[in-house]
């Protein structure tokens, strides 16, 4: 009897212990879990904001300082001065657009109504290389039908090297903005390798703002090249318009001389 009862007492505090084990657990675990939830609203609380975006603007000036003012001034140098001379060709060739088919007939008209004088003076009144030409071959009138023909392709090639004045230093500097930009990228690299020895590392940190200066210098003499290279050919596609339009008046002015001519 008394080994049954202390087998109970035995096995009663067992289960008492048990049963405050399995409670510590418990509340172990529940503590453990706000613990958890706190750390995640914290870090939730705490979690950095998303960087502002930056537009267009703002990121090609801060690319532009960080290549380096040197050769990236130069390089804007180039850019600028290439712009204006553009500009400046494509109002000129614009101006100098004239209609030709409208001055032939007023030109023919002038010839008929009022002679070589009037026509002068319509030449005279109209802007544009065609009319320089016209003027010039009217001037030329009575010395011969040969002789306008003559003054007309004298003139001409006068006219065309006007046209295409400030071409060869726009094609200068569309060639000297990716040299500009070459010369940094070497001399970048030149400088991260300089750093390499200094430092006696080739970690990236090292050189990386060489690397960065040298590239950047590179994109940026491109760019420029490239839309001084669109300004060109565009340039270039309006002086060859123009010159045929010369050329094309020119034969049709001769034949209305010529009939002129015969007419009197």
């Amino acid at each position: 009897m008394l080994s049954i009862g202390l087998a109970n007492a035995i096995y009663a505090q067992d289960q008492g212990g048990t049963d405050e084990m399995a409670q510590n657990d418990t509340t172990a675990v529940a503590e453990d879990t706000i613990a958890v939830e706190q750390t995640t609203t914290t870090t939730t609380l705490e979690a950095p904001a998303p960087a502002e975006k930056k537009d267009f603007q703002q990121v090609l000036k801060e690319k532009f300082i960080e290549g380096g003012w040197q050769f990236m001034g130069i390089v804007l140098l180039t850019l600028i001065f290439g712009l204006a001379l553009a500009i400046e060709r494509i109002i000129y060739l614009n101006l100098s657009t004239t209609n030709t088919t409208k001055l032939l007939n007023k030109v023919e008209a002038a010839l008929e109504t009022g002679g070589v004088e009037k026509a002068k003076e319509v030449c005279k009144n109209t802007r544009g290389p065609v009319a320089g030409i016209f003027y010039q071959g009217l001037d030329r009138y009575n010395e011969g039908i040969d002789i306008v023909e003559k003054s007309i392709v004298g003139y001409g090639s006068v006219l065309m090297g006007r046209l295409e004045q400030g071409l060869s230093w726009i094609s200068l500097f569309i060639a000297i903005a990716p040299m500009l930009g070459f010369m940094g990228t070497v001399i970048g690299m030149i400088k991260a390798f300089d750093d390499i020895a200094s430092a006696g590392d080739i970690s990236p940190t090292v050189v990386a703002s060489g690397i960065k200066v040298a590239l950047l210098t590179t994109v940026f003499g491109l760019i420029v090249a490239i839309i001084l290279q669109i300004f060109y050919n565009y340039i270039v596609s309006k002086i060859d318009s123009l010159v045929n339009d010369m050329e094309d008046s020119s034969i049709s002015f001769i034949d209305i001389l010529t009939k002129h001519k015969a007419n009197k």
